[in-house]
């Protein structure tokens, strides 16, 4: 049914575009000649005119399927505005009543209506199959189709059974559409949906105009305020895998006086929708979100996208950094790594299917990959989605912008290709790294492989040296990665090349972010100003004297630190200090802003005071709902249960508690747990002895056998609490 067609007089009467983007036109083409075709077209690529433009021109409807009910309306309102009838797009699913729903099936049959957007949900209910029966369709479009995949990154079981039921509504062309499929997950839908023998457009996945960067995760609300501030007026979205998260950092971004408001699942649809109207209509500068945000939203105009966690997968943050510089223009995609992050994710894939699993976490892995190789990120990137980017240096990443120290791999690269080869093209990566560095764990055992003569081959080089050769080999092209058997590794015929006729070549140390815990609250900054640093110290040491009590008990080093980078000079100002708050501050302040605002003075330092973070006033709605518990003497493993804590983590924020200053009497808990005279021995400890608050410290003084870390913690909370509150 070849349609002979203007294609670009019906653009510009339709949309009122002069031209197509990449490879649109041909897409289209392929639709209106009769054919099944899949789309691979990256976020800000056009991928929603691909189905729009087609729908217009042919008879019929199209049935576009969609998961996203919450951006249906704005799909069918941005067709609407196109069109002068109303009833030219429509949606169907669970949010309808009875009375709009008879609505949309009044214009299908009458012909009026050209798009229908179904959620699969509505699509598998019996009483709509029956009614589209009825409904002349022009092709159907299966939107987000990497759904269907295990191995996409939102996965969605019900996407699997829309092939049969397109056979029972009525055959006719089918479209697939997704942003972001590796070759792995491409076959998956194209398998499923029945059409592997259509044509497929692939549009490159390179984002030139973005920049890519992974900074240690070390002080992130600060990081972030920061890179914000130094940004006022751009629009920027910050992703966290918690709602908790997402609500306190917009909340501690409004107390720094940034414009930024949260989005999740887990608030009302009307504040969900109201928020992100105002991200689009500019009246805020950020949104702080969990991934339940942005797909679909087209603001071309996002400059700064950050993920404060790392995210589950590769192809999850491709997607979610492509929502930046969709307009061409600055594009700055920041995530933030620590390793402690993919442990909890690891953590949350317990109790799943063993298979689930076992695909988590290989695409967990790639993320880990992606975070701490030194190689060009965006010819990571691009690898992954099976494309090669052949430039040496993009110039856009911060791997390429600050390359890192390299070395020749000439011999490792065999080393680790010999050994793949001698185990037959059998195991993974930790499996092949564990036997070349010679850890003899539970599976090597299992295969008596430290009893080969390749166990220990490669020890004189660490895990993380293999693990850096292994990805670099992947790039490179000499190994490939199993994806169907969770990541086996075997040789390429270029690896083979290799091992025939070896030759130089050269590679980069991956990054080490182990060092680099995460420490929102209270983390410090290294001192700038050594010699304030020096006077503060020598001012604490007069007045613990004066008071006899532990330099500790008044402010910790990180405290003096966080003085000694912002220049507090008022009791106000030095409130908002880490590790202060209006106890301390009051207590022993005065001395501390008189010396620093006399430092200010003689040394003209410009005092950066609009980087000065603001601890949220209420950050603890938490911390105010613990002390009243205190104050009812409830016991504390019923506070912690009560507010879904850990003892450790309940413990922790007791500590943060009176480090500000903060009074507490936890003496009917302690009473009840410990014995009185272990009780006075650690009170006599941190008063006579201790010469710093440690704990390690303390534990080897006092003597693990006798003593635990919680009841050192416990008894340091009332010390402090008592003696220097």
């Amino acid at each position: 049914m070849t349609k002979q067609v203007d294609l670009k007089a019906s653009l510009k009467k339709h949309f009122g575009f002069d031209n197509f983007k990449g490879n649109q036109e041909d897409v289209i083409r392929n639709v209106l000649n009769g054919n099944d075709t899949f789309v691979l077209m990256p976020t800000g690529g056009g991928k929603s005119l691909c189905y729009q433009l087609p729908s217009l021109i042919l008879e019929g409807t199209a049935i576009i399927i969609s998961p996203l009910i919450a951006l249906m309306k704005n799909q069918v309102d941005a067709m609407r505005n196109f069109s002068e009838v109303d009833g030219v797009a429509h949606f169907m699913n669970s949010s309808l009543t009875k009375t709009a729903l008879n609505v949309v099936k009044d214009d299908l049959l009458s012909g009026k209506t050209k798009l229908l957007y179904v959620a699969p949900e509505s699509l598998t209910k019996e009483e709509n199959i029956e009614f589209l029966k009825n409904v002349p369709i022009s092709f159907y479009a299966v939107d987000e189709a990497h759904c269907i995949s295990e191995w996409g990154h939102d996965f969605r079981p019900e996407y699997r059974r829309i092939r049969p039921i397109i056979e029972e509504i009525g055959k006719a062309p089918l479209m697939a559409l997704t942003a972001t499929a590796t070759p792995k997950v491409q076959h998956d839908i194209q398998k499923n949906l029945g059409m592997l023998d259509s044509m497929v457009f692939k549009s490159s996945f390179n984002r030139p105009n973005l920049y890519y960067e992974v900074r240690p995760k070390k002080d992130v609300g600060k990081e972030i305020i920061r890179i914000l501030k130094n940004n006022v007026g751009k629009s920027a979205i910050i992703y966290c895998l918690s709602r908790k998260k997402v609500e306190e950092l917009a909340e501690a971004l409004v107390v720094n006086g940034i414009k930024a408001l949260p989005y999740h699942a887990g608030m009302d649809a009307t504040s969900r929708a109201a928020n992100q109207d105002k991200f689009l209509m500019e009246e805020t500068d950020v949104i702080v979100a969990t991934i339940a945000f942005g797909m679909g939203i087209d603001k071309p105009d996002v400059r700064i996208v950050m993920h404060y966690d790392i995210p589950k997968s590769l192809e999850g943050y491709y997607q979610e950094t492509g929502r930046a510089g969709r307009d061409g223009g600055e594009g700055r995609c920041i995530a933030f790594y620590s390793y402690k992050d993919i442990q909890k994710l690891e953590k949350f894939m317990q109790g799943k299917p063993l298979a689930e699993q076992e695909i988590g976490k290989q695409l967990l892995l790639e993320t880990v990959a992606y975070a701490e190789s030194s190689v060009c990120r965006r010819k990571t990137i691009l690898h992954y989605f099976g494309e090669k980017y052949t430039e040496e240096n993009c110039d856009t990443c911060d791997n390429c912008v600050n390359p890192k120290e390299q070395f020749e791999a000439q011999n490792s690269v065999v080393e680790l290709i010999g050994a793949i080869n001698e185990l037959k093209e059998r195991f993974k990566t930790d499996h092949i790294v564990n036997v070349l560095v010679g850890n003899a764990n539970a599976a090597v055992k299992s295969y008596k492989h430290d009893q080969i003569s390749l166990f220990g081959s490669g020890s004189e080089h660490d895990e993380k040296y293999w693990n850096a050769v292994v990805r670099q080999c992947l790039v490179h092209g000499f190994i490939v990665k199993d994806i169907e058997s969770y990541g086996i590794l075997h040789i390429s015929h270029k690896g083979h090349e290799f091992l025939k006729n070896p030759h130089e070549i050269w590679m980069t140390k991956d990054h080490d972010y182990e060092s680099a815990d995460e420490d929102v609250e209270t983390g410090g900054t290294a001192a700038v100003d050594d010699q304030l640093f020096s006077m503060l110290k020598d001012l604490r040491k007069q007045i613990s004297k004066k008071m006899n009590l532990p330099p500790f008990v008044i402010f910790q080093d990180p405290s003096l630190e966080a003085m000694c980078t912002y220049y507090p000079i008022t009791i106000q100002e030095l409130q908002n200090m880490p590790g202060v708050g209006t106890g301390k501050a009051n207590r022993f302040g005065k001395e501390f802003v008189t010396l620093i605002a006399r430092h200010v003075e003689e040394n003209d330092i410009d005092r950066p005071m609009d980087l000065v973070v603001k601890s949220v006033a209420n950050k603890s709605k938490n911390k105010i709902a613990i002390i009243q518990a205190i104050d009812r003497q409830m016991p504390l493993d019923d506070i912690a249960s009560s507010k879904g804590l850990e003892m450790s983590e309940l413990i922790k924020e007791l500590e943060s508690i009176v480090y500000s200053g903060t009074r507490v009497n936890i003496d009917y808990y302690i009473d009840q747990v410990m014995d009185e005279d272990n009780r006075d021995d650690i009170f006599e400890y941190f008063k006579e002895e201790a010469e710093t608050d440690d704990i390690d410290a303390a534990l080897e003084e006092l003597g693990e056998e006798q003593y635990s870390e919680e009841e050192i913690r416990l008894v340091r909370i009332k010390f402090l609490s008592e003696v220097g509150n």
